[in-house]
């Protein structure tokens, strides 16, 4: 008994079992937390184009891209000002990331015929991969493309591609494979038109034309009729 009483009263052997606190804590000092800004605006930027291409520009909230991110909201309003020019930036991040896809493709470094070939077949692809920038695309039109508009970016983007396809059809030209006189302009709008609308229609479709318009063989039909059709557009 008195052994066990002379642990109860022995104070400083309790103390010891104590754990010894941080270092920062016994300066009187916190730890400064780290943060990564590029880290948070990216993370915003994926939030917000998951949000705007599920509900459209008018039915995505700030809140939701918040909650999405993992970010404080007056983080979004410090990097892109407001909802519109966080769309704006969603958009930019949208055009440029087919427009870099594009480039990255290197049709300079094929004949004219199988590079003109090569971008029809990745339009249709890099739609089925993201439709994510379809439905973008959707939204901004349902708003006139105010937000466009605003855009420093977008047109050098679509500049750069109309000149990539400018030298595909002259070199198609001189080589004797190409008629004269094509538009690139509208050239790239039957390109984008002729996967655009099958996919933005897939599901009227479908019922219209009493088939499934998005089952395997039914995609890859489509990809070779898109591919005929804008060879033959251009062929001589």
């Amino acid at each position: 008994m008195a052994t066990t009483a002379a642990k109860k009263s022995n104070p400083k052997k309790r103390a010891s079992r104590k754990a010894t606190p941080p270092a920062e804590k016994r300066s009187g000092r916190a730890t400064p937390r780290t943060r990564d800004p590029v880290a948070t605006k990216q993370r915003i930027l994926d939030a917000a184009t998951q949000e705007f291409s599920r509900l459209g520009f008018g039915g995505a909230r700030v809140d939701a891209i918040a909650t999405r991110a993992k970010a404080n909201k007056r983080m979004i309003y410090h990097y892109f000002g407001n909802k519109n020019r966080l769309f704006l930036a969603v958009l930019e991040s949208a055009y440029g990331s087919i427009r870099a896809a594009e480039q990255a493709l290197d049709l300079e470094s094929l004949e004219p015929e199988d590079a003109l070939r090569t971008l029809t077949e990745f339009t249709w692809r890099y739609y089925l991969a993201h439709p994510e920038f379809l439905t973008l695309v959707n939204s901004e039109n349902l708003h006139k493309a105010r937000h466009l508009k605003q855009s420093r970016l977008v047109g050098d983007m679509f500049s750069a591609l109309v000149a990539m396809v400018r030298k595909i059809l002259h070199r198609g030209v001189r080589k004797g494979v190409f008629r004269k006189g094509i538009d690139p302009v509208q050239l790239n709008i039957t390109i984008a038109a002729i996967g655009y609308y099958y996919l933005t229609n897939r599901f009227t479709g479908s019922i219209i034309f009493d088939r499934d318009l998005m089952a395997p063989k039914a995609l890859n039909q489509r990809l070779a009729f898109n591919v005929d059709t804008v060879m033959r557009l251009v062929s001589k």
